[in-house]
């Protein structure tokens, strides 16, 4: 397949013009727990049901092979599919209306509202080897980013995990691997993106977070097929090409690009630079008064220089 064939497959029209008024601030997926008193059971009551039926008959071939599960409650769709790899004979999309016990990167919890946002996790084989999948947060963020472009919703990407609206936090990405005995390279990709947030959850979190209305008013089985088609078409060409493919792509959608930032971990600044996007291994590049670094994701985070 070429890079451009699944590009509008399934997609339903863009959103309209923004509304007059805005919605509430939502919280951002970086950590999931516990819905929120009553505001997050109405948000569940309102919301279109999930249907693996429905996403199915809505699917493009290149996603049709995929096995889709919709549960009301798990633990973490991640946590759900890594326990299951042994036993999978292909790829798989399972969906959660709440997590209890979700995480985004370096093991960080995630908050989650029924109806108010969307959790859900694939299983998908690899080729590998397993060096080679590194890139693959990067390639994932794009295929995202390019499936809510065509839905009238502009988002950038963030190194290495995260897509920002607005300049905030929209969603989040987490990739986790595993060998299997026949050579392949399974890998669990989770995504947690807002739609809305109660008011509570807002507060719980604390920090400037993104939402998109204009997803939160479309049927959700419609979003998650859109966002399946063109997954499967980026992991298929992943598959082939590793993430030099998607280098370009990526460096077109980059937030915070010509911008002086800092990489840190554990709130110490490791090193600091203009960011200057990535290269074909998925790795940061900074520019620094000593020349171009390039940075490999370990459980660093990027932040805005003040």
């Amino acid at each position: 397949m070429s890079g451009n064939d699944y590009r509008d497959a399934g997609l339903p029209p863009q959103a309209p013009a923004a509304p007059a008024k805005a919605a509430r601030r939502a919280a951002a997926p970086e950590a999931i727990g516990a819905p929120v008193g009553a505001a997050a059971g109405s948000l569940a009551a309102s919301a279109p049901v999930l249907s693996a039926a429905e996403i199915g008959a809505k699917l493009a071939a290149v996603a049709a092979h995929v096995a889709i599960e919709v549960v009301a409650e798990t633990g973490s769709t991640n946590a759900d599919l890594l326990a299951r790899l042994p036993g999978l004979r292909g790829a798989v999309l399972r969906i959660a209306e709440r997590q209890t016990a979700g995480r985004g990167r370096a093991g960080r919890s995630w908050l989650s509202a029924p109806g108010a946002s969307l959790t859900f996790s694939v299983a998908w084989p690899f080729r590998g080897p397993l060096q080679r999948m590194a890139g693959l947060p990067l390639a994932v963020g794009v295929a995202l980013a390019e499936t809510l472009a065509a839905l009238g919703v502009p988002v950038q990407l963030k190194w290495p995990n995260d897509l920002m609206k607005d300049g905030a936090k929209l969603a989040g990405i987490l990739v986790e691997t595993q060998a299997a005995q026949d050579g392949a390279i399974w890998a669990v990709i989770g995504c947690g993106m807002n739609l809305l947030m109660p008011d509570e959850m807002e507060a719980e979190i604390g920090r400037a977070v993104s939402s998109a209305p204009w997803l939160a008013q479309m049927d959700r089985n419609t979003l998650l097929a859109a966002l399946l088609n063109r997954l499967a078409g980026v992991l298929e060409e992943f598959d082939n090409t590793g993430f030099s493919a998607f280098t370009e792509r990526w460096n077109a959608l980059q937030a915070w690009r010509g911008q002086p930032v800092n990489l840190l971990d554990n709130g110490a600044v490791l090193q600091q630079g203009v960011a200057a996007g990535v290269d074909e291994q998925g790795r940061l590049l900074l520019d620094t008064p000593s020349g171009r670094v390039p940075v490999l994701s370990g459980d660093v985070s990027l932040r805005l220089a003040s």
